[in-house]
């Protein structure tokens, strides 16, 4: 591991450590972790095989380390929220509206990424799967945050929601998301468009279907069908 990647980890840890002693809500503290518990050892280990660029993962660690301001305080009580509230007039702490902004500005481009290496995406699918998914993730989210905040005590879910009384606030949450998704897709479809020369014909030809390309449903079907019956 490089000794930025390290750099990092340590960064993260501390981060951690502070947002872990004396939490202002226990148990609010713990439901906002479990992401943390999750999704961080994951990252570690699918680095191991399969590594991404250092942008990726200082995004990635912008994104935890917002999260674990959050935790430490709770989403509605972030003293910076308060601050944001009262440049942008606003009538609720804003901390929460820019942590699901963070997680679409932030995480578009990693998953972007994994996109082109994995996938092997090309053109115009390369810029739309990752708002296509931050999307996904947060709609999975607000979801496994209702069924939380639903099977724990009272304070620590309405803590956990921090939905501070707006009756639309996982709508406004997944928009805010959407929102930094595609500002990031933009800026990267800026950026090449204004250095790769290939920008225009790689858009073009992410319309147009491959050499290979045939029909699915029902015809794909009756060729696997047939092919088991010929075996036979």
């Amino acid at each position: 591991m490089s000794k930025y990647k390290w750099f990092l980890i340590v960064i993260f840890v501390i981060v951690w450590i502070w947002a872990a002693i004396e939490p202002r809500y226990p148990h609010d503290w713990l439901l906002e972790n479990y992401l943390v518990f999750v999704f961080v050892p994951i990252i570690l280990l699918i680095s191991r095989r399969f590594k991404l660029s250092d942008l990726s993962y200082t995004l990635l660690t912008l994104f935890f380390i917002l999260h674990l301001v959050g935790s430490h305080y709770t989403y509605a009580e972030v003293p910076f929220g308060y601050t944001l509230q009262n440049l942008l007039g606003a009538n609720r702490n804003m901390f929460d509206r820019l942590v699901h902004f963070s997680f679409g500005f932030l995480l578009a481009y990693p998953i972007r990424e994994g996109f082109l290496r994995i996938v092997k995406v090309r053109g115009f699918w390369s810029y739309y799967l990752p708002f296509d998914v931050v999307l996904s993730f947060s709609a999975v989210y607000e979801i496994i945050e209702w069924l939380a905040a639903a099977n724990v005590n009272e304070a620590a879910g309405i803590a956990f929601l921090g939905a501070q009384g707006d009756i639309w606030d996982a709508q406004k949450d997944m928009l805010m998301a959407a929102i930094g998704a595609v500002l990031a897709m933009t800026i990267i479809a800026i950026i090449n468009m204004k250095y790769n020369a290939d920008f225009t014909k790689d858009i073009k030809e992410s319309f147009k279907p491959g050499h290979d390309d045939e029909i699915l449903g029902e015809v794909k079907l009756k060729k696997m069908l047939n092919g088991k019956t010929d075996k036979k």
